[in-house]
Formats: structure tokens, sequence, C-alpha cells
């Protein structure tokens, strides 16, 4: 049993490390803005904050719409597999039929599509994005902030197209199993965008000094750097140039609409966490703000571990594909449970730090802040020490349903799990019991927790639903 989980923990750790590195590598990539943003004041730093939130909500959008293309490769990749066994082992003596499988005809499609959709949806974003900074003075927002957030946004929304064009060859290397390129390009950004941050801020080497708008061409210049240099190295992989294709003109409607299909429910959800612990940070700051200030450190640290979470959902989910293309169903059970054990000992490694070392790991955050704001956010360190498992396996089981397929559960699940309960459950412990901003993590932990437990139950159903369907063909 044991060699079987270090066996299993090493094959999706071959996709996860990879994955989380890069997830960490881009959450550094928005601290360095907002760090940039700070130097050059308050007002900048509230509009360059708010120009981000709305771009970040919108790229979330449009990333769950693409987020599909990786279990669609996967799949067709490992019956590529099956196809090239076949014909090894034919009467041919294993020799190699003409032309390419169709199993690799459908890579290319599902390339060309995805990366259809990504245009699609990155115009649909940007235009969007541009009639938000026009009506931002009517959402009774102080008007320098309006005047700034506006050029920001103008500046940020040509980046979004790139941003999801990378995205989309993201999931299909990720989907042929080959991310390595990922996490270098994804670190190299980061300097990289630190670099161009300064320059256009400061107007160095002869460039006109843009201040916050500079932020944003970096930003864009970067995800279009990163989208290039990604596609330029999977051009060079042997295995990834033949089904590599940037020709969207020759997308095959159908798999397009199947990917929209997919896509929508993952982009529903993730809108709909974001949308959840947003409104948590509203009923958080209605407590004062040392309660605020407290609430947004701890929220920060769940979001950086928060990665760890998105790697391994992301590879199991892979896993999950490409073992059901191949027939093995007890492989994908199994999948779930070791994702779920290398998530148990990464949370219960940042649990003892967060209940031994409370103050050492909200420094960085805290340590100019009120002591009463500290102790508030020590308190809450305890309550996330559970909440992080459970936000962890909740992303896990979404992403083993998209293995499935199955979007629309998971989408239905997380409505449930966040708004029938956890809502509900953090405004009576935070406001009807009186435990203030102590209440709303609770909550936020019960809303998590039940959405864990019903996804997993979810996959699990619709897992052995589709074993018995196999086995009397099988017979």
């Amino acid at each position: 049993m044991l060699n079987t989980l270090l066996r299993d923990s090493r094959a999706l750790g071959v996709l996860a490390v990879p994955l989380i590195l890069t997830q960490l590598a881009q959450v550094a990539l928005t601290t360095t803005d907002t760090v940039m943003m700070g130097l050059l004041g308050t007002t900048e730093l509230a509009a360059g904050g708010l120009a981000i939130v709305i771009f970040n909500q919108l790229r979330t959008m449009g990333v769950g719409l693409v987020t599909s293309v990786g279990n669609q490769i996967a799949a067709a990749a490992a019956r590529a597999e099956l196809q090239s066994a076949d014909h090894a082992a034919g009467p041919d003596g294993g020799a190699e039929r003409a032309g390419e499988s169709p199993a690799h005809a459908e890579v290319r499609a599902v390339v060309r599509a995805g990366l259809a959709v990504a245009t699609l949806a990155g115009i649909a974003g940007a235009v969007l994005m541009v009639l938000l900074g026009q009506v931002l003075s009517l959402l009774g927002q102080d008007a320098a902030v309006v005047g700034l957030t506006r050029t920001m946004l103008y500046a940020l929304a040509p980046g979004l197209l790139p941003c999801l064009w990378f995205q989309a060859i993201r999931q299909f290397t990720v989907g042929m199993r080959r991310p390595q390129a990922l996490l270098r390009i994804t670190i190299a950004s980061v300097a990289v965008n630190a670099g161009l941050n300064w320059v256009l801020i400061h107007g160095t080497f002869g460039l006109p000094r843009l201040g916050l708008t500079g932020v944003g061409i970096a930003t864009s210049t970067v995800y279009l750097l990163t989208f290039l240099a990604l596609y330029l190295s999977a051009k060079r992989d042997e295995e990834l140039a033949p089904l590599l294709s940037l020709n969207i003109a020759k997308a095959d409607p159908v798999v397009v609409k199947r990917l929209v299909g997919l896509g929508i429910p993952i982009a529903a959800t993730y809108g709909s966490e974001a949308g959840f612990f947003s409104l948590t940070a509203l009923m958080a700051g209605s407590f004062g703000p040392d309660a605020l200030a407290a609430h947004t450190a701890v929220n920060q640290l769940v979001y950086i571990v928060f990665q760890v979470a998105v790697g391994l959902s992301h590879a199991a989910s892979l896993n999950v594909s490409r073992e059901l293309a191949l027939g093995n169903h007890d492989d994908a059970r199994r999948i779930k449970n070791t994702a779920l054990a290398c998530a148990a000992a990464v949370m219960a490694v940042v649990g003892v730090l967060y209940v031994t070392v409370p103050r050492l790991v909200l420094a960085p955050f805290l340590d100019s802040g009120s002591d009463q704001a500290l102790t508030l956010a020590t308190h809450l360190l305890v309550v996330t020490a559970f909440l992080q498992f459970f936000d962890c396996a909740q992303n896990i089981g979404v992403g083993l349903l998209r293995g499935l397929d199955d979007t629309k559960s998971g989408f239905r699940i997380t409505l449930i799990g966040y708004w029938a309960v956890g809502l509900p459950a953090s405004w009576l412990l935070a406001y009807a019991l009186g435990l203030d901003t102590l209440g709303i993590w609770l909550g936020l932990l019960t809303g998590l927790a039940t959405t864990a437990v019903l996804l997993l139950r979810r996959y699990t159903r619709s897992l052995d639903g589709r074993k018995a369907a196999v086995l009397p063909a099988t017979v």
C-alpha cells in the first residue's frame, strides 16, 4: 500500500510540482506590481489596486473558459498512445500507417479551438475593461482615483489577449505532460516585469515618465513576451511542435462549442469563489480597520498556500482524464486519494507553522500594524490551520470532476457550499452569535468543508457509475 502511494505521488508530482511553482511565481508577479504602485503613493495604489481587481476578475473568468483544454488534450494524447500500441501489435509487424493518428489530429483540433476561445474571450474582456473604465465615476469612487484607474485599465486591456493565449498553450503543454518550460518562463517574467515597471514608471533610458500607466503597459508587455516565449519553446519541442497550430481560422466549430460548454461552468465557479471571499472581506470591514487588516493578512496567506491546491488539482484532473481514456478506472480512483494525501501533508506542515510561530508568519503583513490586528490575526490562524485543508480538498474535488468532463456539477455544488452554507454560517456566527471576524472565518471553514465533502462524494459516485457502465460491455 505504501509503495503504491509513493509511486502514485511521484506520478502526480511530475505535473503538480512545476504547476505549483508556476502558480507561486505568478503570485510574485502580481505582488511586484502592488509593491511598485505603493511606492508611487496612496492614491496610485488605490487606483491601481482597483484596476487590477477588475482585470483579475476578467482574467480569471477567461482562464476558466480555456481550462478544460488541458483535460481534452490529456485524454486525446492517451488515446493516441493506445492507437500507437495497437498499430505496433498489428498484423503489419509494427509498420506505421501513413499520416498521423486520429487522436493526434484531435489534439491539434483542440489546440486551435482553445486558441479561438481564448481570442474571443480576450477581445470581449478587453472591450469590457474599457467600458467599465467609462462608468467608474457612477459607482461613487473618488474622482482622482477614477481618472488613474481608467488610464490603468486602458493600459492593461491589450494584455488580456496574450495572457489568455498563454493560458491556452499552457494547457496544451501540461495536457501533453511537458510543463517544464512553464516555470522557467514564469520566473523570468517576474524579473522582466520588475525591470519594465521601474523603467516605465520613472522614465529611465530616455523614455517618458509614465507613473501608474507604466505599470499597466509593463504588465501587458510581459504577458505578450511570456506568450511568445512559451510558443517558441513548444515549437522547439519535437513532440509538441507538430501538434501546435495557431491557425484559429481552421478551428472546428463543434470543438469550440464543446470547450465553451465545458468552460462556462468553470469560469462561473471561479467567479463564484472570488465573490464569496470578496463578500467576507466586506463583512470583516464592518468590524473596523483592525478586523479588516487582520482578515486581509490572513486571507493573503491563504491565497499563497492555495497555489499548492491549484497545482495538485490541475495535475489530478489531467491524470484522471488520461486514466479514463486508457480505461483505468481503479487508477482514477487512487488519484483522488493520492492528491488528498499530498494536500494533507503540505497543509499539516503549514498548520504547524501557523500555530507555533504565528507572529513570524504574520510579520510581513502586520509588523507595523496595531497590536489588536496582530492578536486577532493570530486567532484566525488557528482556524486557518484547519480551513486550508478543506480549501485544498474542495479545489481538488473540482479538478477531479473536470477530469470526468463534469464541470456543471462542480459549479452547482460550489454554489451550495459557498452561498447556501458558508455565507449564512459566516453571518450567523459573526453577527447573531457575536463572534465578529472569528465567526466569519468559522463560517468560511463550514462552507469549504461542506463543498469538499459534496464534491468528493460526487466524484466517487460518478466514477462508480462509469465503471459499472463499462463492465457489462467487457464481460
